[in-house]
């Protein structure tokens, strides 16, 4: 009986990459063509590079990205989740780990590069990055000079807006102590949808109240969820 293709593929992904055929084996694809001619399994697997057992790491990579539901919930999974994993360990959850950490960097020094941080998209990808991820509520602010250059990101409260954790003068406070002229304020919604609530409305038109009479200028809040976000701004619910 001839192999078909699936068989010898399926065959092909239980050895060891390294007695693949060298056209065939990831590392070199990447190489020689680009990180685009491969699959999140083949990229994830250049990353793991080595499976378990009778496991290659393309299988294992497979195994991955079935279990936790794709590339993206791989990399939001929290460190214990990733460690339970079978085939992980301590080594590759930490490298895991690291390789979100590089890719918040480097977006981050992308903000901090730019001569005037007026690239919403860019933005969005950064806090995507930085909040997406969270379990619980957050409260952050993204603070700009009066040329709308990048000063700092920063997280300050835990909870809900509606538990009136978020106080508006500690925000002001810290943004006058940083000499911030622009102000971006950021909250995720971990559940549902990134639309804003009756308190998050309330609470917008509170903080721009507060940064107009020091003239500073509330630029914008996003709100971030799993799979989308919302900016006041672009809603025409801040004034310029």
């Amino acid at each position: 009986m001839h192999k078909t293709n699936d068989d010898t593929a399926h065959h092909t992904t239980k050895k060891s990459i390294k007695h693949w055929p060298a056209g065939e084996q990831p590392r070199e694809r990447l190489l020689q063509h680009g990180g685009h001619v491969l699959s999140d399994a083949e990229l994830l697997a250049i990353f793991l590079r080595t499976g378990y057992k009778e496991h290659s790491a393309v299988e294992m990579a497979r195994q991955m990205l079935h279990h936790f539901g794709g590339l993206r919930q791989i990399l939001d999974a929290t460190p214990e989740e990733i460690i339970a994993f079978k085939g992980m360990g301590m080594g590759k959850s930490a490298q895991l780990l690291a390789s979100k950490e590089l890719a918040q960097r480097y977006l981050q020094q992308q903000l901090q590069t730019v001569e005037t941080l007026d690239n919403v998209q860019l933005i969005v990808d950064f806090l995507k990055m930085k909040l997406r991820a969270e379990r619980q509520e957050l409260f952050a602010i993204l603070l700009l000079n009066q040329h709308c250059q990048f000063i700092e990101f920063k997280v300050l409260f835990h909870g809900t807006l509606s538990q009136c954790s978020v106080s508006t003068q500690d925000i002001i406070r810290y943004a006058l102590d940083h000499h911030a002229h622009h102000l971006i304020a950021v909250h995720n919604h971990p559940q549902g949808h990134a639309l804003p609530s009756p308190e998050d409305l309330q609470f917008t038109a509170k903080l721009a109240q507060a940064c107009q009479l020091l003239d500073m200028q509330l630029s914008d809040h996003f709100i971030i969820s799993q799979n989308e976000y919302f900016s006041f701004a672009e809603q025409g619910m801040i004034a310029d």
